[in-house]
């Protein structure tokens, strides 16, 4: 939406009928056409593909005519990141002084990669990811406006899916619109999106919860029979736990988790089955997996150890009490009668 945002910052500087303001009109012929993209005096550059000294040139040559009708001249410059270090410092004087009639705005996704003394000349504006729970929200006030039938549930994968960005969650909606009519349900999504495999991590966090290794190798091959890239269905694992170890620790009612709340009881059980320290430990096995996934030729049998590999740990208080027996120096005795040297005993579990 950063480029959305500039055009609608451009309509507050030039509407024709309200002047500048917050709230523009979006009625008069510069916020028709800034709207359209096709505004005379509102230039848009995309700065992967004009992102050279020669282009800033000419950007800076074109800068000081006067504008064709409307209040100010807007350069709008989407992923301003990727312009050279040469065309940076090409612009960099245009921007200490920049005509009075000239306006930049500048969007980017990666901010780190601006040079500091352009950011210095600038207002800086974060966006944030909107929460899941938002999402869904305005998935559903959407699917009502539309009398559309839709399943709570399923708007609430679509939103985490999306991972923070309305415009890829309304993109998702629109796809489940033009296979499911007026009805959408969770096996319209799973037949569209067959990679969206977050309920298999849920059968698996219970497995492992339940200590069942045999359940989590059936989740594993549930995931996989449905089609679940096995990349993506360790990544729901990955995002599964993390929020389980929110509710382990904050509670069932914990804002910072994008669980809907018929799923936070089942998930709140198997949060205390495991424990902190247990979500602690298979987060950090999960996350070995998924490196390992990127250089292995067999990755399913990956998947299908660290699956077993969980459900069989020890529970994870008694590594508690080990860890604390090691960080105490509670250590064995060596032979001969030595003081203070390990030998043997009881090991922190490896990664």
């Amino acid at each position: 939406g950063k480029t959305s945002a500039a055009r609608i910052l451009a309509k507050c500087l030039n509407c024709q009928k309200e002047g500048i303001t917050t709230e523009p009109c979006g009625e008069c012929d510069s916020c028709t056409h800034i709207a359209a993209g096709d505004d005379i005096d509102v230039i848009e550059i995309d700065g992967a593909s004009n992102r050279g000294i020669d282009s800033m040139r000419e950007l800076r040559s074109n800068a000081i005519y006067r504008t064709a009708r409307s209040r100010f001249k807007i350069y709008i410059i989407d992923e301003v990141h990727a312009l050279t270090k040469d065309a940076f410092n090409a612009l960099l004087k245009t921007l200490e002084e920049p005509p009075e009639h000239v306006k930049f705005i500048f969007c980017t996704t990666e901010p780190n990669k601006v040079l500091a003394t352009i950011i210095s000349r600038c207002q800086r504006f974060d966006f944030r990811n909107i929460p899941a729970t938002k999402i869904a929200e305005h998935l559903a006030a959407v699917c009502g406006d539309e009398k559309v039938e839709a399943d709570p549930a399923v708007l609430t994968r679509i939103a985490r899916i999306a991972r923070g960005g309305m415009r890829d969650a309304l993109s998702l909606l629109d796809q489940l619109l033009s296979f499911g009519g007026k009805k959408i349900d969770a096996a319209l999504l799973d037949n569209v999106l067959p990679s969206a495999g977050s309920q298999h991590a849920t059968a698996l966090t219970g497995a492992w919860a339940t200590r069942d290794p045999a359940a989590a190798l059936e989740a594993v091959e549930a995931a996989d029979g449905d089609g679940v890239n096995l990349v993506q269905f360790v990544t729901d694992c990955q995002e599964h736990l993390r929020n389980l170890l929110i509710l382990a620790i904050c509670g069932a009612e914990s804002h910072m988790s994008d669980l809907p709340a018929d799923q936070r009881g089942d998930a709140k059980k198997a949060a205390d089955g495991i424990g902190v320290e247990g979500l602690l430990y298979a987060q950090q096995v999960v996350a070995d997996v998924a490196w390992q996934l990127k250089r292995s030729s067999a990755p399913r049998a990956l998947v299908d150890s660290a699956a077993v590999r969980l459900a069989t740990a020890e529970k994870m208080s008694d590594l508690a009490a080990l860890v604390a027996r090691l960080d105490g120096g509670a250590a064995p005795k060596a032979e001969g009668g030595a003081q203070g040297k390990k030998v043997g005993g009881p090991r922190r579990p490896s990664r």
